[in-house]
């Protein structure tokens, strides 16, 4: 299992276990973190599932694809470190991985 740390609005941290292959989302939606709504359930079709990836981890998770640039155009307070959890697929090397869930979902 992979360790992956929530940073929810108000600060509070919530750790997960996930599993290789899922994505960063389903671990939250699995854990109950607090403020990733999902509702598109991982299509990429919405931008209810925005996560800020801490600067240290942004390289190995890579950057957004064409088709999650466009989705996260609907996100609020996008940043270069934006990306939608659904989108990044666990892998053993995201071990300590570490995302900040904003305030509001698109």
């Amino acid at each position: 299992m992979t360790k992956i740390t929530f940073i929810d609005p108000t600060g509070k941290t919530h750790e997960t276990d996930a599993e290789n292959g899922s994505s960063v989302m389903e671990a939250a939606i699995k854990n109950s973190v607090p403020g990733i709504e999902a509702e598109c359930g991982g299509a990429c079709t919405c931008a209810t599932c925005h996560v800020y990836v801490g600067d240290e981890w942004q390289e190995k998770v890579g950057a957004p694809s064409a088709m999650e640039e466009d989705m996260l155009d609907f996100a609020f307070e996008v940043k270069p470190s934006s990306r939608l959890s659904c989108q990044i697929i666990v892998e053993d090397e995201f071990d300590g991985l570490v995302v900040q869930v904003p305030e509001k979902q698109g």
